[in-house]
This record gives structure tokens, sequence and C-alpha cells, in this order.
């Protein structure tokens, strides 16, 4: 009897669904007609704008992965792309970085970057001096003080294994609590676990051109504190001591102001630019006036800017292999180290290039 009863009504609800999927669907094509004539931006809801965001970038790149100039130059070298993303994320193949690349071929590898945002070759095997040279081919270098080095101190090691799981898997760009942050990161794979491990990268200037306009407005000319506290903590039971901590702190300038909107200095593109674990979350204030806003409010801004690079739309995915390199612009992209290869052991070199001072220009928008 109940098995009947079940039957019963589960006919009665389809007969019903049947009913009402054609009585919306015709409610629905009124909608449908007045969407014919809506823009773009009134298509997407304002609780839903990522696909709006990896629209409008993907329109002012001309709708194609690269223009049409860096193809041909890409063709012309023999090289070629394979596009992870829509609006970012490109391998190059065939090419050899142990040579010494002809100043065209270095400088088509950065006018590949600041169109592509992040970009990779594969097979590459660089010794740490030899990285280290290559990066100096695209300025100066930093030295990373909070980490292990390697043989050539501009090498940062980013090793995790058994007794160090991936600690990286928070999505932020490099070193904002410097007042000159660094204009990208070069990483080599050294030792790729058997599974897991990639790396994702975001759009900043997609995730920027996704807000809702109120929010866009409400960003300019705000900008916040970063600082280096979160590794005096030290990890796990490492502590350092209140000596050593005053120390680096009177060498190495402990707070720095960035906007939370970033012109990119080549490319004139606006980006959302923040840290989640360098910014402080009660630090916001207008750069106009100086008036720093309620710290409630301060920590609601960033809390709700804090979850858009994570929106898939904005992402594109890289799995390592020994050998593989990323080469990723700070100013236009956030990165998240998926750490999901505990307890096997995955190690990466990198070398950091020098950047300038982060700022917001409200007039530039290409």
């Amino acid at each position: 009897m109940a098995q009947a009863e079940t039957s019963e009504s589960k006919e009665d609800y389809n007969r019903l669904a049947t009913k009402y999927a054609e009585k919306l669907h015709q409610a629905g094509m009124g909608f449908q007609q007045h969407a014919k004539d809506a823009s773009v931006e009134d298509l997407f809801p304002l609780h839903n704008r990522s696909g709006l965001g990896v629209n409008r970038e993907y329109e002012r790149m001309g709708y194609t992965p690269v223009s049409d100039d860096l193809q041909n130059r890409a063709d012309n070298l023999g090289v070629e792309f394979e596009h992870l993303g829509i609006t970012l994320g490109t391998i190059i193949h065939n090419v050899d970085l142990k040579e010494v690349l002809a100043a065209e071929f270095v400088q088509f590898i950065r006018d590949t970057l600041l169109e592509r945002k992040v970009i990779f070759f594969r097979d590459q095997n660089l010794s740490e001096d030899e990285q280290v040279a290559f990066g100096r081919r695209f300025g100066d270098l930093d030295v990373f003080p909070f980490g292990k080095s390697g043989v050539n101190p501009f090498i940062l090691e980013l090793r995790h294994g058994e007794k160090s799981p991936g600690a990286e898997n928070g999505w932020h760009t490099d070193v904002t609590w410097m007042k000159k942050p660094s204009l990208g990161s070069i990483a080599q794979c050294v030792i790729s676990p058997p599974v897991g491990g990639d790396t994702l990268f975001s759009d900043s200037h997609a995730c920027y051109l996704g807000l809702p306009p109120g929010i866009q407005e409400r960003l300019q000319m705000l900008c916040g504190v970063n600082d280096y506290r979160i590794f005096l903590m030290g990890r796990g039971s490492a502590k350092f001591s209140d000596d050593l901590t005053q120390e680096i702190k009177d060498e190495i300038p402990f707070g720095v102001n960035h906007p939370l909107l970033r012109t990119h200095p080549e490319t004139g593109k606006t980006g959302l630019y923040l840290n989640g674990g360098f910014l402080r979350r009660d630090s916001l204030y207008d750069a106009r006036t100086g008036e720093t806003l309620p710290p409630d409010e301060s920590r609601e801004i960033v809390a709700f800017l804090l979850q858009q690079h994570a929106k898939p739309e904005y992402v594109c995915r890289f799995k390592w292999e020994a050998g593989s390199i990323a080469f990723w612009d700070n100013r236009a992209v956030q990165h998240y180290a998926a750490s999901d290869y505990y307890p096997h052991e995955r190690l990466l070199r990198r070398v950091t290039v020098s950047g300038d001072q982060p700022f917001y220009d409200p007039t530039s928008t290409p």
C-alpha cells in the first residue's frame, strides 16, 4: 500500500511539475524578449557578475587570447602557445631557457606575460644560477628574508613534505608588506608530488571588472596597511625571540600603505589588489582625506574582497612537473598553491623580480 501511495505521489508531483514548467516558460517569454534589448551589464545580476568580469576583460583583449601581433611574433620565433584560461595562463612551448636568449626573445616573453598575466614553460631544469640569470633578464631581483635560501641567495626554496605540510593554500599576491612589492615571481619545480600540488592563478583585472559598480566606486582611493606579522609568528612550536623580532622590525619597515585597487604600470588596467595575510583588516582609510574607516566597516569590506579571486570563472590551474617553470605578474594575478599532496614531497625554487610602488589612477581606463 505504501509503495502505491508513493507511486501516486510521484505521479502527482511530475504532473504538477510539467504543468508549471510550461506556465513558467510562457511567463518568461516576455523577459526573454526584454533581454534581447538589454545591455550586457543588465543581463548579469549584481550578486553574480563573475561571468561579466571575464567577458569585460576578454572584450578588451579583442575576444582573442593574444593579440595578432603577439601571435605573429610567436609564429616567427617558432614557439607555440597553449592557453589554459580565457583571460590568463599560457604555456609557451619550443623554448630552451638554458640558451642565451636574444633581446627580441626576452621582450617577446615579457609581452606575453603582460597579455596573459601568467606564463609557463615545460622541461627546463635550470640550475639555481641559470634561474637567477633568467630572472635578471626582466629586472633587478629581491632576496626573500622570511624563507630558506638556496645556495644562490636570490633563490627561495619552497619545500614541503611529511614534516612540513604546504602552507601557501590561500589566495594571495606576493610580498605586499614591501613598499615596492615584486613585479613578478619565477618558480621552477624541482620535485613534484605523484598527485596534487597544482598552483591556481586568478585574474585580478577580471575580478575587479566583475565587482558591482557600487563596490567599484566605494573602493576608489581606499588604502590599507600591510605588514609581515604572519612571518614573525613562527610555525608550529617555533617562536622567535622578542629581540630578534624587534631587530627585524628596526631594519625592515613594518607597515606600508597600498591601495585596494592597483593600476598596472605597463598595461594601465585596474586590478583588485590585496593580500589577506598581510593586510591589516581594520586599517582601511580614504587616501583623499586620510579618514580611517570604522573598524567593522573596514573588516566587512576586506572580508568581501577576499572571496572574489576564488571564483572559478577567473581561475586557471597549472599542474607541476619536474622542470616546469611558472612566471606570474604579481600586479595582475593572485595565486593559490593547493595543499592536497601530503605527505608527499614538493619542492619549488623561486626568484623574485623587483617591482615598483603600487598606485591607483582613476583616469586610466584602457
